[in-house]
């Protein structure tokens, strides 16, 4: 298994996530979600989760390395090197993909 952080981003999305969890289905609830986004980055770096490229699926703009796995209601965003794995972003399913990933790129928060 290859070491694997989060962002900035990653992490305040997962935070968020857990907030609105909490509030909308109760600490149980939140412990459980968020507890299964980390088993699936996890699962990334252990190169068993089953990873898309957004290119292909999303926009063929986007950095070739920028991957995404779904995890519940969630996709992970995320880019790999030899080395390790970079959690980018949670968004949930409802998030206008392209657009969000689009900022990635102008940001160059996929190579930091």
């Amino acid at each position: 298994m290859k070491p694997w952080r989060l962002t900035r981003q990653a992490e305040a999305a997962l935070i968020e996530i857990a907030r609105w969890t909490q509030e909308t289905f109760g600490p149980r609830q939140a412990t459980a979600y968020a507890d299964d986004l980390i088993a699936r980055c996890a699962e990334i770096a252990a190169g068993t989760a089953a990873a898309q490229d957004c290119r292909r699926l999303i926009d063929p703009a986007l950095p070739e390395d920028l991957r995404f796995v779904r995890a519940g209601q969630h996709f992970v965003i995320f880019v790999e090197s030899p080395a390790q794995v970079v959690i980018i972003d949670f968004l949930h399913s409802r998030t206008d993909l392209p657009r969000r990933l689009a900022d990635y790129q102008i940001r160059g928060e996929a190579r930091n």
